[in-house]
């Protein structure tokens, strides 16, 4: 396996400049009963995004007061990281899409946190404040096979990374998601083969873990890319790695999530 790769082979990596923009709800959809997009509107000009797995950070309002901190004040604020499902400068939107991780909108003890509270309440005239992407890192779309794994938190970038590889290129997508119906339509012009992981007993109990180590590919010329909690992402890097001969620097792997830790 070579030290590093050809000049050709590494990702671009990308700064932007970045502000603050206050969006206003203009539509909601629920995909499936574990995930609905959002689309804002807005001041979007000079928004950039170049990178499927970019992220705004988004600020939510206090669920007691209903207000929104910002940094630099007083009041820390409430912020978490979404991915840019899609946007248009022209019409000044921005798509974005929310797990829901399986949380009823009316149930006061559902323990949804502050992001997914308001994505399930969210109404058209609705405000959010969002930063970013401060950065991108855009990695090559003509590698012989890609690699897509990830749960429900990973799905808004594995999808958009599916419509922006051409015709032709070979990917093998692993989601675990808890049951059939957190499936979602995932299209794709590339030669894709996409395999749902149920995590319910009742659907086969599986794990991305487990299906990692069942991989089976000729290919040398990967790139891979994990997003699930962070534990498992962990493991799941090194069965790829040592497994399956993946070279680390042709790999994204990254925690979206971390077990007991809010907001992580």
């Amino acid at each position: 396996m070579p030290d590093t790769l050809p000049p050709m082979r590494q990702p671009q990596r990308l700064r932007h400049d970045t502000r603050r923009r206050n969006l206003k709800v203009v539509s909601t959809r629920d995909l499936s009963p574990f995930m609905r997009r959002i689309t804002l509107v807005g001041d979007m000009s000079g928004f950039q995004s170049s990178g499927f797995d970019d992220h705004v950070k988004l600020f939510f309002p206090d669920p007691a007061t209903g207000l929104i901190a910002l940094p630099g004040g007083d009041v820390k604020p409430i912020a978490r990281d979404y991915t840019p499902r899609a946007f248009d400068l022209v019409a000044g939107t921005l798509t974005l899409d929310f797990a829901l991780h399986g949380v009823a909108k009316d149930d006061p003890e559902n323990g949804a946190g502050p992001a997914t509270t308001w994505a399930l309440h969210a109404v058209p005239g609705d405000t959010l404040v969002l930063g970013g992407p401060r950065g991108s890192t855009v990695w090559p779309k003509d590698y012989a096979l890609h690699l897509l794994i990830g749960d429900e938190t990973a799905l808004p970038a594995i999808g958009r990374r599916l419509e922006e590889l051409p015709a032709g290129v070979r990917v093998i997508v692993l989601v675990a998601v808890d049951n059939p119906t957190a499936t979602l339509d995932l299209p794709t012009q590339a030669d894709a083969t996409i395999h749902w992981l149920f995590r319910d007993p009742a659907h086969g109990g599986h794990t991305l873990t487990d299906a990692v180590a069942r991989l089976s590919f000729r290919q040398t010329d990967v790139f891979a890319w994990v997003a699930a909690e962070a534990e498992e992402v962990r493991v799941i890097r090194d069965l790829l790695i040592t497994r399956h001969g993946v070279n680390p620097e042709q790999m994204k792997a990254a925690g979206y999530w971390q077990k007991g830790g809010a907001g992580a």
